[in-house]
């Protein structure tokens, strides 16, 4: 698995963060949609209408469920592209994707599509063909987080936590082939969040994105935590490095004595795996069925690591004593 995934991360924050993301970037519907009425999640239809291997890997899809200003309920469908590489079949999935909830639903939905590959010439956001005087032609909104690279200044004073994501994504893509810019960008980014009057809860989930997306190797990543205790510790903050890790910690501990009380190995594999696949993204099948098949006191040993850990090495490493 690539160390540099975004996958995970994205649909984290637009799980939680959703209105936040609309609002980033696709303002006009934001506009549109009534928020007081709430919104429902619909992403468990979502592996049956992508059925089709050929269709290509889904990143970070959601369809959610709207109302809007005017009364009507709307299907909002958007598609996360994170592929690194042009794809000149991209614009007739998302046709697939688009007909497909039409034929599910028996409404036409809205598509959305964020690109987040490295190509300035590549923004695909139709599909159409016409033949014998049949015709058709469907058009979608398409932002490429590239084009704000230009505006990083902009997008740290934002108060939109989106933007502060799109600026991490673009600054780790910039320091891929140097890990001491990227240890730097991380902490301006980290302790940028510390004052933007966020809740407690929001400064803890987008560090977590941002953590995961900006991935340092494990000298650099001890590195970043010495010092953003250091800055927390000079500005009586405690946000990640001390209380809220050490409850995290107890947390995955916690989870796990229960699952080895009630004798459930199975659920404690489950348990574990949930973790896993929260920090490092899809697990290899090896993976899963090393932990399926661990031992009770294999698996305690992992869940300890889980969160420290940089890479599944580091986590499934044979312990010494």
């Amino acid at each position: 698995m690539d160390a540099d995934d975004y996958d995970n991360p994205w649909k984290q924050a637009i799980d939680e963060y959703f209105a936040d993301f609309i609002a980033c970037y696709f303002p006009q519907a934001h506009q549109d949609i009534d928020w007081a009425a709430g919104y429902e999640t619909l992403d468990k239809e979502l592996p049956g209408l992508a059925r089709d291997a050929d269709l290509g890997q889904r990143y970070a899809d959601k369809l959610v469920k709207v109302r809007t200003r005017q009364g009507q309920h709307d299907l909002v469908y958007v598609h996360i592209e994170v592929q690194g590489q042009h794809d000149p079949d991209f614009a007739q999935r998302m046709f697939v994707y688009h007909y497909r909830i039409f034929d599910r639903f028996g409404q036409p939905p809205v598509s959305l599509a964020v690109l987040a590959d490295e190509h300035p010439h590549w923004k695909p956001s139709r599909y159409g063909y016409q033949r014998w005087g049949c015709a058709l032609e469907f058009a979608f909104p398409t932002v490429k987080l590239s084009e704000h690279a230009q505006s990083l200044d902009t997008l740290l004073a934002s108060d939109n936590p989106f933007a502060i994501l799109t600026a991490a994504h673009w600054l780790t893509r910039r320091s891929k082939r140097n890990m001491d810019e990227r240890l730097a960008s991380k902490l301006r980014l980290i302790k940028l969040l510390y004052h933007k009057g966020w809740t407690r809860q929001a400064v803890l989930d987008f560090f977590a994105v941002i953590d995961w997306m900006m991935h340092l190797p494990e000298a650099l990543t001890q590195q970043f935590r010495q010092q953003l205790a250091d800055y927390e510790q000079e500005n009586t903050m405690r946000y990640v490095t001390s209380v809220e890790r050490q409850a995290r910690e107890e947390g995955v501990l916690t989870g796990l004595q229960q699952g080895m009380q009630q004798g459930i190995q199975q659920g404690e594999a489950a348990f574990l795996l949930r973790l896993l696949n929260r920090r490092f993204g899809a697990l290899p099948a090896e993976w899963v069925l090393r932990v399926q098949q661990a031992s009770h006191a294999e698996l305690e040993l992992w869940g300890e690591r889980v969160l420290d850990a940089a890479s599944l090495d580091e986590v499934f490493a044979p312990q010494t004593h």
